[in-house]
Formats: structure tokens, sequence, C-alpha cells
């Protein structure tokens, strides 16, 4: 760097009567916004990460078991975030029970689908059984069979 350039920087901090006094500092924030509002974007977009997560996650994993572990719980987080950003938006009482029924109801539907969505892609063999570490589903439909030869062969 010349003598030049380092001169033309220090141009404006120069004044006529000697080193000009610091610019004054920038907020960090811009005025009206506080940290309700940066606590509630950051939820927001951690809900929308996470949900994005799950949107990549049912493309690109392998089968369907996948598929469904991608779909629930990043999604199920995600709704959780931006609920809570919800809530912290708008602190009533009304705005609290409606996201706690939407929470219980998520929360007691996402998992049973997911397991009912799982057995049937089990039982029309829509599973890569390479990628099961343990098939406890075919022990028990072994068993299942078994029990109904036998109560057959029995009447």
């Amino acid at each position: 760097m010349s003598a030049a350039s380092v001169a033309l920087l220090l141009a404006p901090a120069v004044s006529a009567q000697g080193i000009a006094p610091a610019a004054e500092a920038m907020p960090l924030l811009p005025e009206g916004f506080g940290v309700r509002e940066v606590v509630i974007g950051v939820l927001v977009l951690l809900g929308a990460f996470l949900s994005m997560a799950a949107g990549v996650g049912i493309v690109r994993f392998p089968d369907v078991l996948s598929r469904l572990h991608a779909g629930t719980k990043p999604q199920v987080l995600g709704l959780v975030a931006v609920l809570v950003a919800i809530l912290v938006e708008v602190p009533t009482w009304g705005v609290l029970t409606t996201i706690v029924l939407i929470l219980t109801f998520q929360l007691l539907t996402q998992p049973m689908t997911a397991h009912m969505l799982g057995r049937a892609a089990y039982r029309t063999d829509h599973v890569r059984r390479d990628l099961l570490i343990d098939d406890e589903l075919a022990e028990d439909i072994a068993r299942r069979e078994r029990e109904r030869t036998s109560a057959d062969d029995g009447s």
C-alpha cells in the first residue's frame, strides 16, 4: 500500500483541528427492533431450517423407514420452534392454549402415523432389509403365522 492510498484512507478522519472524533457508534439493532424480535426471528429461522432438513431427508434418504425418520422428528421440532416464536410474539392465554392443543395433537398423531406407514411399507415389501439392524417385526409375523397355522390344524 502506497503512502498516497494511506493518506486517502485517513483523509476523512483528519480534520483541520486534528484527528476527528470517532464516528457515532452504530446501534447493534435498528430502532424499534428489540431482543424479542431477534428471538422470534431466530426461532422462525430455526423452524424453517428444521423443516427444510426434513424435506431434504425425505428426498435424499434411501428407503421408507429412513424417510419417515427424517420426516417426523425435524418437522416436529421445527413446528415447536415456530409455535414458541408465535407465543413470544403474542403472549396471551388464548394463543397458549391453542399452541398446547396443536402440540398435543401433533405429538400424538405424528409417531402413530409414522409407525403405521412403516408397518405398511414393511408388509408391502417397500423396506430395504439390508439396512435393518434388528428385524423384530419379522419375528412377530413369523410367530403370528405359526399360531394361525396351529389354530387352523387344531380346528
